[in-house]
């Protein structure tokens, strides 16, 4: 827990700059703060979705992810706090393989949509797949923290599950991907 009160307004970023939990400070524009944001961004996201009508166990599940998503920011802020770890990854893959089993095998790719909770958990995994871009850039000037791409990468794929889990338990059928099919004879403008 906190000792300390944490001031909001510090007015010492006016000028573009920040401080991480080290104490050093770098641009809001660098990669490192995009990413702290991208986090945050799906932390809201998932705050917004657990006051929606989502079973218990998949709330239980999403409270647990965003007290995780703390962890990850904290990591990407070089606090000096525990990083996040292996059995972090494990418990995602654990929930995505049980929700996953009662699911209809995927024949094709799934647009996002069906019930409203599902489409914000699909929301909130695209959030996720931009979060982990966002590290994939940062990584490629800074040392890399395997568990945290595996976490991030993981997470996203079960927000996904979750979202089928959601619209399969509301009745919501799937909608697949159509490609369009290309007109032979391309329309022509008059001039």
């Amino acid at each position: 827990m906190l000792k300390k009160t944490i001031r909001i307004m510090t007015k010492t970023g006016d000028q573009g700059m920040t401080s991480l939990a080290d104490g050093s400070r770098i641009s809001k524009a660098s990669p490192r703060i995009d990413s702290i944001g991208h986090v945050d961004e799906l932390n809201s996201i998932l705050g917004l979705l657990i006051t929606l009508a989502l079973p218990e166990d998949i709330k239980t599940g999403l409270l647990r992810i965003q007290n995780e998503l703390f962890t990850v920011s904290a990591e990407l802020a070089k606090s000096s706090r525990q990083p996040v770890e292996a059995d972090q990854v494990r418990w995602i893959e654990v929930q995505a393989e049980q929700y996953d089993t009662n699911l209809l095998p995927l024949r094709g790719f799934v647009l996002p949509g069906g019930s409203y909770e599902g489409a914000l958990l699909h929301l909130a995994r695209s959030v996720c797949r931009r979060a982990e871009r966002s590290l994939s850039i940062l990584y490629t000037t800074e040392p890399a923290s395997d568990t945290l791409r595996r976490y991030m990468n993981r997470l996203s794929d079960l927000l996904f599950i979750y979202a089928r889990a959601v619209n399969r338990m509301a009745n919501k059928e799937e909608t697949l991907w159509q490609p369009q099919e290309r007109e032979s004879n391309p329309v022509h403008e008059e001039n």
